[in-house]
């Protein structure tokens, strides 16, 4: 078992490194170029690396498959978001259709 001033030694260390990366953004944003086929694919893989999440929490629950539930209602999210509605409402919208599925026995 680790003592608790290691804990907080580890802890304000990365803090101190998490601080340092988004402040190195602002900072090295004017003084670093990219070109701009670069910069676009850096675009592409930010909403590929996103996609991959949704899919990956959406369609799995520990090592198997998450159901039928829990991607519709993502699926509702995604066309909610899409038509530009309110956050809170996307995530009630879907929160509310999976527990309705639920409540149905539709796992």
């Amino acid at each position: 078992m680790h003592s608790p001033v290691t804990l907080i030694v580890a802890m304000l260390v990365l803090a101190a490194g998490t601080y340092g990366f988004r402040l190195a953004g602002p900072l090295l944003r004017s003084r670093l170029t990219f070109p701009p086929r670069a910069e676009r694919l850096m675009e592409t893989s930010a909403v590929v690396l996103l996609a991959s999440l949704v899919a990956t929490t959406a369609l799995t629950q520990g090592h198997g498959a998450a159901g039928i539930a829990r991607p519709v209602g993502v699926a509702v999210a995604g066309v909610l978001a899409w038509r530009k509605v309110p956050f809170l409402a996307v995530v009630l919208a879907a929160a509310a259709v999976t527990a309705v599925l639920r409540l149905l026995g539709v796992e």
